[in-house]
Protein backbone atom coordinates (compact mmCIF):
# COMPACT_ATOMS: atom_id res chain seq x y z
CA UNK A 1 0.00 0.00 0.00
CA UNK A 2 0.99 3.63 -0.33
CA UNK A 3 1.19 4.06 3.46
CA UNK A 4 3.50 1.06 3.76
CA UNK A 5 5.68 2.36 0.93
CA UNK A 6 6.02 5.77 2.55
CA UNK A 7 6.82 4.16 5.90
CA UNK A 8 9.66 2.03 4.53
CA UNK A 9 11.19 4.41 1.98
CA UNK A 10 10.78 5.42 -1.65
CA UNK A 11 14.36 5.87 -2.88
CA UNK A 12 14.28 3.26 -5.70
CA UNK A 13 11.10 4.74 -7.14
CA UNK A 14 12.42 8.27 -6.72
CA UNK A 15 15.54 7.40 -8.73
CA UNK A 16 13.39 6.15 -11.60
CA UNK A 17 10.96 9.09 -11.37
CA UNK A 18 13.67 11.76 -11.30
CA UNK A 19 15.56 10.11 -14.15
CA UNK A 20 12.44 10.45 -16.31
CA UNK A 21 12.00 14.05 -15.17
CA UNK A 22 15.60 14.74 -16.18
CA UNK A 23 14.96 13.19 -19.58
CA UNK A 24 11.99 15.50 -20.13
CA UNK A 25 14.06 18.48 -19.00
CA UNK A 26 16.69 17.60 -21.62
CA UNK A 27 13.97 17.22 -24.24
CA UNK A 28 12.55 20.65 -23.35
CA UNK A 29 16.01 22.26 -23.29
CA UNK A 30 15.09 23.53 -19.81
CA UNK A 31 18.48 24.33 -18.26
CA UNK A 32 17.26 25.19 -14.70
CA UNK A 33 15.25 21.94 -14.63
CA UNK A 34 18.24 19.97 -15.97
CA UNK A 35 20.42 21.28 -13.16
CA UNK A 36 17.75 20.71 -10.51
CA UNK A 37 16.89 17.15 -11.53
CA UNK A 38 20.56 16.26 -12.07
CA UNK A 39 21.29 17.32 -8.49
CA UNK A 40 18.23 15.49 -7.13
CA UNK A 41 19.20 12.34 -9.00
CA UNK A 42 22.72 12.47 -7.61
CA UNK A 43 21.30 12.77 -4.09
CA UNK A 44 18.93 9.82 -4.44
CA UNK A 45 21.51 7.57 -6.10
CA UNK A 46 24.03 8.40 -3.40
CA UNK A 47 21.48 7.43 -0.75
CA UNK A 48 20.65 4.21 -2.58
CA UNK A 49 24.25 3.01 -2.38
CA UNK A 50 24.63 3.48 1.39
CA UNK A 51 24.06 0.18 3.28
CA UNK A 52 22.40 1.91 6.24
CA UNK A 53 19.79 3.41 3.91
CA UNK A 54 18.46 -0.09 3.21
CA UNK A 55 17.37 -0.95 6.77
CA UNK A 56 15.00 0.21 9.48
CA UNK A 57 18.09 0.24 11.73
CA UNK A 58 19.42 3.15 9.68
CA UNK A 59 21.37 4.79 12.52
CA UNK A 60 22.04 1.79 14.74
CA UNK A 61 19.21 2.89 17.02
CA UNK A 62 17.85 -0.67 17.26
CA UNK A 63 21.20 -2.25 18.22
CA UNK A 64 22.64 0.35 20.61
CA UNK A 65 24.94 1.70 17.88
CA UNK A 66 23.41 5.14 17.59
CA UNK A 67 25.52 7.42 15.39
CA UNK A 68 26.90 4.72 13.09
CA UNK A 69 25.23 6.34 10.07
CA UNK A 70 27.33 9.49 10.31
CA UNK A 71 30.36 7.39 11.25
CA UNK A 72 30.21 5.33 8.04
CA UNK A 73 28.95 8.08 5.75
CA UNK A 74 30.87 11.13 7.02
CA UNK A 75 33.61 10.40 9.56
CA UNK A 76 35.37 7.68 7.54
CA UNK A 77 35.44 9.69 4.27
CA UNK A 78 36.56 12.75 6.24
CA UNK A 79 39.58 10.82 7.50
CA UNK A 80 40.42 8.55 4.57
CA UNK A 81 38.86 9.78 1.30
CA UNK A 82 42.07 11.56 0.34
CA UNK A 83 43.43 8.13 -0.60
CA UNK A 84 40.34 7.00 -2.51
CA UNK A 85 40.33 6.62 -6.29
CA UNK A 86 37.31 8.40 -7.75
CA UNK A 87 38.15 7.81 -11.42
CA UNK A 88 35.47 5.32 -12.46
CA UNK A 89 35.59 5.42 -16.26
CA UNK A 90 33.17 6.62 -18.89
CA UNK A 91 29.42 6.81 -18.40
CA UNK A 92 27.45 4.00 -20.03
CA UNK A 93 23.88 3.77 -21.26
CA UNK A 94 21.55 1.80 -18.97
CA UNK A 95 18.97 -0.14 -21.03
CA UNK A 96 16.82 -1.10 -18.02
CA UNK A 97 16.77 1.51 -15.26
CA UNK A 98 14.79 -0.57 -12.79
CA UNK A 99 17.16 -3.54 -13.00
CA UNK A 100 20.14 -1.28 -12.30
CA UNK A 101 18.34 0.51 -9.45
CA UNK A 102 17.46 -2.68 -7.59
CA UNK A 103 20.88 -4.16 -8.27
CA UNK A 104 22.46 -1.20 -6.48
CA UNK A 105 19.96 -1.51 -3.62
CA UNK A 106 20.69 -5.21 -3.13
CA UNK A 107 24.46 -4.68 -3.31
CA UNK A 108 24.28 -1.98 -0.66
CA UNK A 109 22.10 -4.12 1.58
CA UNK A 110 24.52 -7.06 1.23
CA UNK A 111 27.18 -4.91 2.93
CA UNK A 112 24.93 -4.05 5.88
CA UNK A 113 25.83 -6.97 8.12
CA UNK A 114 29.53 -6.10 8.17
CA UNK A 115 28.75 -2.39 8.75
CA UNK A 116 26.94 -3.23 11.98
CA UNK A 117 28.77 -6.32 13.19
CA UNK A 118 32.30 -4.94 12.72
CA UNK A 119 31.46 -1.80 14.68
CA UNK A 120 29.99 -3.87 17.51
CA UNK A 121 33.07 -6.11 17.67
CA UNK A 122 35.44 -3.15 17.73
CA UNK A 123 33.42 -1.45 20.46
CA UNK A 124 33.92 -4.52 22.67
CA UNK A 125 37.64 -4.49 21.92
CA UNK A 126 38.25 -0.76 22.37
CA UNK A 127 35.78 0.06 25.12
CA UNK A 128 33.89 3.34 25.30
CA UNK A 129 36.88 5.40 26.50
CA UNK A 130 39.04 4.55 23.48
CA UNK A 131 36.15 4.56 21.04
CA UNK A 132 35.51 8.29 21.41
CA UNK A 133 37.59 11.44 21.37
CA UNK A 134 36.94 15.19 21.26
CA UNK A 135 37.80 17.55 18.42
CA UNK A 136 37.33 21.27 17.92
CA UNK A 137 34.91 22.14 15.13
CA UNK A 138 34.77 25.88 14.69
CA UNK A 139 33.59 27.34 17.97
CA UNK A 140 32.48 23.96 19.32
CA UNK A 141 34.18 20.94 20.86
CA UNK A 142 32.45 17.79 19.65
CA UNK A 143 32.62 14.13 20.60
CA UNK A 144 33.67 12.05 17.59
CA UNK A 145 34.75 8.50 16.88
CA UNK A 146 38.46 8.40 17.73
CA UNK A 147 40.99 8.23 14.93
CA UNK A 148 42.31 4.87 16.14
CA UNK A 149 38.84 3.38 16.33
CA UNK A 150 37.99 4.83 12.91
CA UNK A 151 41.18 3.46 11.37
CA UNK A 152 40.55 -0.01 12.78
CA UNK A 153 36.96 0.02 11.50
CA UNK A 154 38.01 1.31 8.10
CA UNK A 155 40.58 -1.46 7.83
CA UNK A 156 38.05 -4.13 8.80
CA UNK A 157 35.66 -2.88 6.12
CA UNK A 158 38.43 -3.50 3.57
CA UNK A 159 37.62 -0.73 1.11
CA UNK A 160 33.86 -0.94 1.45
CA UNK A 161 33.25 2.79 1.84
CA UNK A 162 35.44 3.66 -1.14
CA UNK A 163 33.76 0.97 -3.21
CA UNK A 164 30.26 2.19 -2.41
CA UNK A 165 31.30 5.77 -3.23
CA UNK A 166 32.78 4.65 -6.55
CA UNK A 167 29.60 2.76 -7.33
CA UNK A 168 27.58 5.89 -6.60
CA UNK A 169 29.74 8.06 -8.84
CA UNK A 170 29.55 5.58 -11.72
CA UNK A 171 25.80 5.15 -11.34
CA UNK A 172 25.15 8.90 -11.26
CA UNK A 173 27.14 9.36 -14.46
CA UNK A 174 25.38 6.44 -16.13
CA UNK A 175 21.91 7.74 -15.24
CA UNK A 176 22.69 11.32 -16.30
CA UNK A 177 24.02 9.96 -19.58
CA UNK A 178 21.03 7.68 -20.09
CA UNK A 179 18.58 10.54 -19.53
CA UNK A 180 20.50 12.65 -22.06
CA UNK A 181 20.57 9.87 -24.67
CA UNK A 182 16.87 9.12 -24.21
CA UNK A 183 16.17 12.83 -24.77
CA UNK A 184 17.85 12.71 -28.17
CA UNK A 185 21.32 13.89 -27.11
CA UNK A 186 20.75 17.66 -27.17
CA UNK A 187 23.84 19.85 -27.58
CA UNK A 188 24.86 20.62 -23.99
CA UNK A 189 27.31 23.34 -24.99
CA UNK A 190 24.54 25.12 -26.82
CA UNK A 191 22.23 24.79 -23.80
CA UNK A 192 24.92 26.24 -21.55
CA UNK A 193 25.69 29.04 -23.98
CA UNK A 194 29.32 27.95 -24.30
CA UNK A 195 31.35 28.31 -27.46
CA UNK A 196 34.66 26.46 -27.54
CA UNK A 197 37.56 28.00 -29.38
CA UNK A 198 39.60 26.04 -31.90
CA UNK A 199 42.49 26.11 -29.43
CA UNK A 200 40.36 24.50 -26.71
CA UNK A 201 38.98 21.89 -29.09
CA UNK A 202 42.51 21.10 -30.24
CA UNK A 203 43.69 20.58 -26.65
CA UNK A 204 40.75 18.29 -25.89
CA UNK A 205 41.50 16.23 -29.00
CA UNK A 206 45.14 15.92 -27.93
CA UNK A 207 44.18 14.76 -24.43
CA UNK A 208 41.71 12.25 -25.87
CA UNK A 209 44.46 10.84 -28.06
CA UNK A 210 46.75 10.53 -25.04
CA UNK A 211 44.04 8.66 -23.13
CA UNK A 212 43.51 6.25 -26.02
CA UNK A 213 47.25 5.52 -26.17
CA UNK A 214 47.50 5.03 -22.41
CA UNK A 215 49.73 8.05 -21.90
CA UNK A 216 47.44 9.42 -19.21
CA UNK A 217 46.67 6.95 -16.45
CA UNK A 218 45.16 6.89 -12.97
CA UNK A 219 45.81 4.55 -10.07
CA UNK A 220 44.47 1.07 -10.65
CA UNK A 221 41.59 -0.22 -8.54
CA UNK A 222 40.59 -3.75 -7.64
CA UNK A 223 37.12 -3.10 -6.21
Amino acid sequence: TEDSLMAHGTAPWNVYRVTRQLTRAFENRDVPAILRFSADLGHYIGDLNVPLHTTANYNGQLTNQYGIHGFWESRLPELFAEDYDFFVGKAEYIPDLNVRIWQAMLEANAALDSVLSFEARLTERFGENRKWSFEDRGQMTMRVYSRNFSAAYHEMLAGQVEHRMRQSIKMVGDFWFTAWVDAGQPDLLELAGISLSEETLGQEAKEQEQWSKGALKVRGHDN
